[in-house]
């Protein structure tokens, strides 16, 4: 089994990402490594693959593949960088970004999720990761700035305190929007100098919060 879903991760590689304009060597590289199969619950591993998001515990999802790799890319990470991501979820993003940064701090909501994503990134000996539980949209300024900020739940607005601990310069990508639909948003900082650039329509779980939506 562990060779056929190799199999299928490469034909994931080059049937969903390669050819839909995920060009980092780097991206495709980790995405073909990390067994995503592995973050998901057994019932649903045949399917870990496919392109579409999957359910995980406590209503949540793991994002489709392309998703995960096009966030990823955005970020333009060259394996120095300090990053930030808000909403471990499966753990599945965060192995990926662990292996294309030099830091990454990942801040989840969910006890349940966060205690699986831990089992997860001690499985794959991912040392450079640092978790914990808290609200997503205050960020985690201890550690700031961060190079890269990551956001993968969405909101009705870009949170301020992510902005604030957004290094200069320095990426973040974040889907805004209602509850039902988002834009996918590359936010950009240079020279004390903020933009916003939409990139895809995107659907994603609610970003809940003091910043995002209520509870």
């Amino acid at each position: 089994m562990t060779d056929s879903f190799e199999t299928i991760r490469q034909r994931m590689v080059q049937e969903q990402l390669s050819c839909r304009g995920i060009y980092d060597p780097r991206v495709l590289a980790v995405m073909a490594e990390v067994p995503r199969h592995l973050f998901v619950d057994d019932a649903m591993q045949a399917n870990a693959y496919g392109d579409h998001p999957l359910p995980i515990v406590d209503g949540q999802t793991i994002s489709q593949p392309f998703i995960v790799a096009y966030m990823t890319q955005a970020l333009q990470l060259t394996g120095t960088e300090n990053v930030l991501e808000i909403g471990t979820g499966s753990g599945y993003q965060s192995v990926i970004l662990s292996r294309l940064c030099a830091k990454l701090y990942t801040v989840e909501r969910h006890n349940n999720l966060l205690s699986g994503a831990r089992r997860l990134f001690d499985r794959h000996r991912c040392y450079n990761i640092q978790s914990k539980l808290d609200d997503g949209t205050l960020g985690w300024p201890d550690y700031a700035p961060y190079d890269a900020i990551m956001v993968t739940a969405g909101g009705p607005e870009i949170p301020e305190p992510l902005v604030a601990q957004l290094a200069d310069p320095g990426r973040m990508v974040i889907p805004v929007g209602d509850q039902e639909v988002q834009e996918l948003q590359l936010v950009t900082k240079k020279d004390g100098l903020v933009q916003v650039e939409i990139l895809e329509r995107v659907r994603f779980v609610n970003l809940v919060g003091e910043y995002g939506w209520e509870k």
